[in-house]
């Protein structure tokens, strides 16, 4: 079984930082893309940043400059640091990514249960 769990969302004032974490564990053979995503009460989800296995990042134009992805293989852990916060970034935030269990397969999507990042004064 494969399982992403994310940590650190929370409450944070307009123009806070917060961080937020994702763990994959189970049978694990490969990670390859690992991202983040975000949906806000009445709306889709968009995707908010990505990061390839080799540590290449992309960003949602809205986030440039603010926020920052990262990822650890050795603890299989994705990391999206956010900064200078602003209300519209409130959402449920879904770490996602490609895993393959074995080297024979080709690698699959995974989604994490989400973690709650409010914005607000």
């Amino acid at each position: 079984q494969v399982q992403l769990v994310e940590s650190g969302g929370g409450l944070v004032q307009p123009g806070g930082s917060l961080r937020l974490s994702c763990a994959a564990s189970g049978s694990i053979s490969r990670i390859d893309t690992m991202g983040w995503y975000r949906q806000a009460p009445g709306k889709e989800r968009e995707l908010v940043a990505t990061i390839t296995s080799g540590g290449w990042p992309n960003y949602v134009d809205s986030v440039k400059g603010r926020f920052t992805i990262s990822r650890n293989n050795a603890v299989r852990t994705v990391v999206l640091q956010m900064a200078s916060l602003k209300p519209e970034d409130t959402a449920v935030y879904y770490c996602n990514a490609e895993i393959a269990r074995t080297a024979y397969f080709n690698s699959r999507v995974y989604w994490g249960q989400g973690t709650q990042v409010t914005v607000s004064s």
